[in-house]
Formats: C-alpha cells, structure tokens, sequence
C-alpha cells in the first residue's frame, strides 16, 4: 500500500469516529472529555488493525456472523441512553441544558467508563477487518496502524468540537439529535 492509499483508508476508517464524537459531544465535560475520547478512539483504531492482522485470519470465521449485531447494539444502547437522559434533563428557561457544578451536563459521560470502551470498541470494529486486509495485501502495519490511529484521534477531537457547537445552538435537541445519530449509525453496522 502507498502512503496515500493508507492515509485515505486511515480517513474512511475515521469517519465513524469522527459522527459518533459529535453525536456524544454535548454529553462530555468541557474539561478534558474530547481528549479522552479522541485518545481512546484513536488507540482502537490503531490497535485493532494490527489485532486484525496477526488474530483476525482465526478469528474471522467466529466473528463475521455476529460483529455488526455487536457494533449495532453498542450503538444502540448508547444512543437510547443519551436520547432518555437528555429528556429527563431541566433546561434553564432559554432552553439550554442546565449546568452541573463542573459544567457538565447532567447525565452519563461518554468519555468515562463503560460508555467510552463500547464507544471505542464499536467505531473500530472495521478497522479489524481492514487490519486484515492491510496484511493480505502486504502493507507495513507499524507504519499504517498509527498513521490510523492519530487521523482517528484527530477526526474525534475535531467531531467533538462540532457537536459542541450544536448544543449551543440546539440545547438538548442536540443530545437528543446525537442519540438518533448513534442509533442511525448502528443500524447502518447490520448492513455492512
């Protein structure tokens, strides 16, 4: 693979990561949430290549009937999740969700916990498969799987930004909006 091969599959591998970032952003803490997320994202989109290449030949055959049930109900279940929070939260009377003491928005924190791994795990999972496409086709791994990793890292941080400039326009309609997006998302998985 050239350079530009795997610096344009490193942008199609990111794009989910990239959607995913912006439906969660108005759920993030303002301090150092687009950070983890676009560190954990850009670390699985960096790993799993290489997990794809040296386990994935084996693992294939297990995992191919029931990968994008996984990635859909990751999806889905982050996703409804948001949409239920962001429905329970006050709004001050402009409209815009009401702030806790460390200016996050009331609720579950994407870049925290359980929702950051299944998160992580579900904007990767094609990168396991590129992985081993990559490795058929002979490309240089340790060169690809960063290069990989930091467009996700970047395209995260960058998404989590624009989400965040919807929810100051859109209040909860954006949590709501962004719920919609993950749900969308995983169900776009179970056609791939």
């Amino acid at each position: 693979m050239t350079d530009l091969e795997i610096a344009l599959l490193a942008f199609a591998l990111a794009i989910d990561a990239f959607s995913v970032a912006a439906s969660a952003a108005p759920r993030l803490p303002l301090n150092g949430g687009a950070t983890r997320m676009a560190a954990s994202f850009g670390l699985f989109q960096a790993a799993m290549p290489l997990l794809g290449a040296f386990a994935g030949t084996y693992l294939l055959t297990y995992v191919k009937t029931y990968d994008h049930w996984a990635a859909f109900g990751l999806l889905a279940l982050v996703g409804t999740r948001m949409i239920v929070e962001a429905l329970r939260a006050p709004d001050d009377p402009d409209g815009v969700p009401v702030e806790t003491a460390d200016h996050q928005s009331a609720g579950t924190d994407p870049s925290r916990g359980w929702a950051l791994l299944s998160l992580s795990i579900a904007t990767s999972i094609d990168a396991f498969g590129a992985g081993i496409g990559m490795r058929m086709a002979g490309a240089n791994l340790w060169v690809a799987s960063p290069v990989i990793g930091v467009v996700a890292a970047t395209l995260t941080y960058l998404g989590c930004g624009l989400g965040r400039t919807a929810q100051r326009h859109l209040g909860h309609r954006a949590e709501v909006l962004g719920g919609i997006v993950l749900i969308v998302l995983g169900i776009k998985m179970l056609r791939i």
